[in-house]
């Protein structure tokens, strides 16, 4: 039998698929599944596609592997196969007749139940008259209705303000370790390492060696034997100036015996520059059986200038330097304690000068010279959370009886704190908080719900102690009364 085959795609759905069925002129149409892609149609959709086939007068068939499709398709009665030879070559079983419903006859009754079960309604509701009042009494329940919950309203009170301020003696100390009422309030401490740098150019200029000084010294035996003297023996002045042999010789044998050496300074510099008879020191053990004495003196040491520092210029960038790291060290301790916190400035201190280094170092030249320092600070400080709870113990037992505090409480020292040389630091803390007269608000409810604006706010001023009259805003603003509920009231305390 001539059989349409329709192979499905992954995208083909309930209406493309009917669409493809409805071209179809072959009694038997074959629907063939893709083997890798996937085709989203359900039982509900087979179901209907078997019916659009059976209306076309063709009977389908489907061709695929998957068991889920497989038992859909036989639960309908649909023809499955393996493949489209095994399809066409089988005899394909016939489907079910269908059934057709024949819809019962049409009763002639209906009328009549409709009037037997049909409430008759009151002559009083059919008539024009009764329907106008019924009308106007919703109309004027939903008004009513909407007269309780539509309106608002918005109350703010100027309650009488008083300032309460005073100034509490404190006392902190590290070995407190809480807060007293008498005032006593625990210290912390800090510790932290700061280093500084600075550079200054070099203007000026210093001597420094350049050549060194020579001479001939003499060498007396004050033994009876010969004495080798080797190359590079030391001898020196009282200020230990010293000069090194230029070689070796021997010192005859005898005393008093005496031989010349020429010596050369051991560093370059005018220094070496001696007069006769300055050298008279010789270094080791040779010392004990010799003498030595220039006869002549010295020559050959100089000195050139050129552009370094001078101790001068030390000492004022080290000066410089070490400012800079105090100022530096009180920043840095301010920004490591929290921004409330207040730190005691008398308590910095350098515990340790932990490196301080010049570049270049001294008798160098350069045109800049740059100074490395770097120490240990610590310092003192008390915590925010301490002062505002010594602060708030002491304000809140000063307002008055019927206020209430009502904005964020302000303490600052009325000077700078002041540590004596035991560590303990005393102030005076200076403590303010603004405390609003009490107002109940169910009593402002009950003053004002449901009465006309002026003779609320008239009201409330004869009840209540203001700075200002209460300000009262309606909505809708052509509303006259307050609501009734008084949740459609706000009042705000300013």
């Amino acid at each position: 039998m001539k059989t349409k085959i329709i192979t499905l795609e992954s995208h083909d759905d309930l209406i493309s698929v009917r669409d493809k069925l409805s071209w179809a002129k072959t009694p038997r149409i074959l629907l063939v599944y893709p083997k890798y892609a996937k085709v989203t149609l359900r039982l509900l959709d087979l179901k209907v596609l078997q019916r659009h086939a059976d209306s076309l007068g063709a009977q389908l068939g489907i061709v695929t592997r998957r068991m889920k499709v497989r038992h859909e398709a036989e639960s309908l009665g649909i023809p499955v196969f393996t493949s489209s030879a095994s399809a066409q070559r089988a005899v394909w079983a016939a489907p079910a007749p269908r059934t057709q419903r024949t819809p019962p006859p049409p009763r002639r009754d209906l009328r009549t139940l409709r009037d037997e079960v049909y409430v008759q309604e009151a002559p009083w509701r059919r008539s024009l008259l009764g329907r106008v009042v019924t009308f106007t009494a919703g109309v004027m329940a939903v008004l009513a209705v909407a007269g309780l919950f539509v309106p608002r309203a918005a109350v703010t009170l100027y309650p009488e303000a008083q300032t309460v301020s005073i100034i509490i003696p404190v006392t902190a100390d590290l070995a407190t370790r809480s807060v007293s009422l008498n005032g006593e309030i625990p210290a912390q401490t800090i510790t932290l390492v700061v280093s500084e740098e600075q550079t200054l150019p070099i203007t000026g200029t210093i001597s420094m060696p350049q050549s060194k000084a020579v001479g001939v010294v003499q060498f007396t035996n004050s033994s009876s034997e010969e004495i080798i003297i080797p190359e590079g023996t030391i001898v020196s002045t009282n200020t230990l100036i010293r000069f090194a042999t230029l070689n070796a010789v021997r010192l005859p044998a005898g005393v008093d015996e005496v031989v010349e050496v020429k010596v050369e300074a051991t560093e370059a510099g005018t220094d070496g520059n001696l007069d006769a008879g300055a050298i008279t020191v010789i270094e080791g053990t040779l010392g004990l059986s010799a003498t030595a004495l220039n006869l002549e003196p010295t020559t050959g040491g100089t000195d050139a200038n050129v552009i370094g520092s001078t101790e001068e210029d030390r000492a004022a960038l080290r000066e410089r330097v070490l400012t800079a790291l105090n100022e530096k060290a009180k920043e840095q301790i301010r920004a490591n304690i929290g921004a409330d916190d207040l730190l005691i400035s008398d308590t910095i201190l350098m515990n340790e000068l932990r490196r301080e280094e010049f570049s270049p170092p001294a008798g160098v030249s350069g045109t800049e010279l740059t100074f490395l320092a770097e120490a240990e600070f610590t310092a003192h400080y008390i915590l925010a959370e301490d002062l505002k709870t010594l602060a708030a113990s002491s304000v809140t037992a000063s307002i008055p009886a019927g206020f209430l505090a009502q904005s964020e409480m302000s303490f600052n020292p009325v000077a700078a704190p002041i540590t004596d040389a035991s560590g303990i630091t005393r102030f005076q803390l200076q403590a303010s908080q603004t405390a609003l007269q009490e107002v109940d608000l169910m009593t402002v409810y009950n003053l004002i719900r449901g009465r006309e604006k002026q003779l609320a706010a008239r009201t409330l001023s004869e009840t209540f102690l203001f700075q200002t009259e209460p300000q009262i805003e309606i909505t809708p603003s052509w509303w006259r009364w307050l609501p009734l509920i008084p949740f459609n009231i706000s009042v705000e305390v300013q």
